[in-house]
């Protein structure tokens, strides 16, 4: 059942199936399958998105893919049956996008100081602890946690967990990362949000930087203080 992995109910799993299965003339599985060119008011959107990022690649221009989801909700290296109906990790965004693994320079790994996933029966998430203990560690107020911390289709409030060093381990190396990204360092000390560089960071912080790229085997070169435009810090980071 649905309810069983806390999927958001959006259809995207069964869309995706059906895509598979019903390649014939006779539907095996729900109805027939209608792709975007197949409807009017979307048919003018659709290229030929290979294509189009062959002609951007050809003129020296820098292409930027942004992954759904999480590593490991993938479809074939996540914990399932908790997972999503995609394969999450980079390989599989440059398989969606059409674009080779030769042409790629750089692979940012993007974690949060605490891994969350949608509430409810979602699956495992290693030590789960409390939405008010990380509020007390980090002096951040529990209404703003609660007024954040919610899923963006369900809308539900999210479960929270200690951080996974196996688990960065193993996305690190699913995805070749050449550079890590930390969100959510707020959450280590609001104080963080006052940091203009990574050496105004409070000691936990950069204590934890430091060990991320030990485990990681890649440099932090992005840190996300606070939920704003202007939130993240660069060190290293080489806009090539």
């Amino acid at each position: 059942a649905l309810t069983s992995i806390a999927s958001t109910k959006q259809g995207v799993g069964s869309a995706t199936a059906r895509k598979i299965v019903n390649r014939g003339s006779v539907p095996v599985f729900g109805p027939p399958v209608k792709l975007a060119r197949d409807v009017p008011q979307l048919a003018k959107f659709v290229r030929d998105v290979r294509a189009e990022l062959d002609r951007h690649f050809a003129a020296g221009k820098r292409v930027l893919l942004e992954g759904t989801q999480g590593t490991l909700l993938s479809i074939h290296h996540g914990f399932w049956p908790s997972v999503t109906s995609r394969e999450t990790s980079a390989a599989g965004c440059l398989s969606d996008a059409g674009i080779a693994p030769a042409r790629v320079r750089r692979v940012i790994l993007v974690l949060r100081t605490y891994p969350i996933r949608v509430g409810g029966t979602s699956g495992w998430m290693g030590r789960e602890i409390d939405m008010e203990v990380v509020a007390d560690r980090s002096r951040i107020s529990i209404d703003e946690f609660l007024r954040v911390e919610k899923g963006t289709i369900s809308g539900s409030k999210r479960r929270m967990a200690e951080f996974d060093w196996a688990q960065l381990r193993r996305s690190a190396l699913l995805n070749g990362a050449t550079d890590v990204a930390v969100t959510f360092a707020d959450y280590l000390g609001a104080d963080n949000r006052a940091a203009s560089s990574f050496d105004e960071l409070n000691e936990n912080t950069r204590m934890f930087i430091e060990r991320v790229e030990r485990v990681a085997g890649a440099p932090v070169t992005l840190v996300s203080k606070e939920f704003a435009l202007d939130g993240v810090l660069e060190k290293g980071f080489e806009r090539d």
